[in-house]
């Protein structure tokens, strides 16, 4: 009897087929990609009628250019290392801060973005040191002279990323901690500033919110070390 080839042969179920190794790659690069473009399109609707308490983009000198400038490059090192550790870790606390960092932040440089665009500004800064536009009547933030400086407090050097990219395990785990809060509470007096200073209230409000989410992320991370042994970094 010949066999019906449309009939269910009973037998192991064939596995699933499973999807090649680059796919998870690229889904995570479209993901950060429409991250920033949402966030690009959220900081062009300043554009909008009545979206903008000033009827002139600010100036190349203002304190929403800078910080928009500053702090994208700021949250593009706190992506750098939130996208590794959670590539990396095997901690599902450490996986789950990690991911969340890098969403927000992504979109918050999309934001930021779209600004300096919108107000014909350079995407990051040129010819000046950072935090120049903190400098008003003589204040300095944490110390920071009024000419600025040449590394914004709490970033990463190239050899903290070589060691976050050399660890492993725990290991791994307790570095990225302390390098992201570290970071994060190098980058308050920034936010701060912006939140009380900025012109744009699009501005304000994203520092007050970023502020408020990383000190709260700063919080959780020392917890974290604690529960692992650890402690924080000083801050440079």
């Amino acid at each position: 009897m010949s066999l019906d080839m449309g009939t269910a042969v009973d037998g192991p179920e064939a596995p699933a087929p499973q999807q090649p190794r680059w796919v998870r790659p690229l889904v995570i690069v479209a993901a950060a990609v429409a991250l920033l473009l949402i966030g690009a399109t959220a900081g062009l609707l300043i554009g909008l009628p009545g979206a903008s308490s000033t009827s002139s983009s600010p100036a190349a000198n203002s304190v929403d250019v800078g910080f928009a400038q500053d702090m994208t490059v700021h949250h593009e090192q706190a992506v750098e290392m939130a996208a590794w550790a959670r590539d990396h870790t095997t901690d599902v606390q450490v996986k789950q801060l990690a991911f969340d960092i890098e969403t927000t932040q992504l979109q918050q440089i999309g934001q930021m973005q779209g600004w300096l665009a919108l107000w014909g500004q350079p995407s990051a800064p040129v010819g000046r040191d950072y935090m120049t536009w903190m400098a008003d009547s003589g204040h300095s933030m944490s110390g920071m002279a009024s000419a600025g400086a040449a590394r914004m407090p709490g970033m990463a050097t190239d050899v903290d990323l070589r060691n976050l990219r050399a660890a492993t395990g725990k290991d791994l785990d307790v570095l990225f901690l302390q390098l992201m809060l570290r970071h994060h509470v190098g980058g308050a007096d920034m936010l701060q500033y912006a939140a009380d200073r900025a012109s744009e209230p699009v501005v304000r409000n994203l520092a007050a919110q970023a502020l408020s989410a990383q000190t709260s992320e700063a919080g959780l991370m020392r917890t974290m070390l604690g529960d692992r042994g650890a402690q924080p970094l000083p801050q440079n």
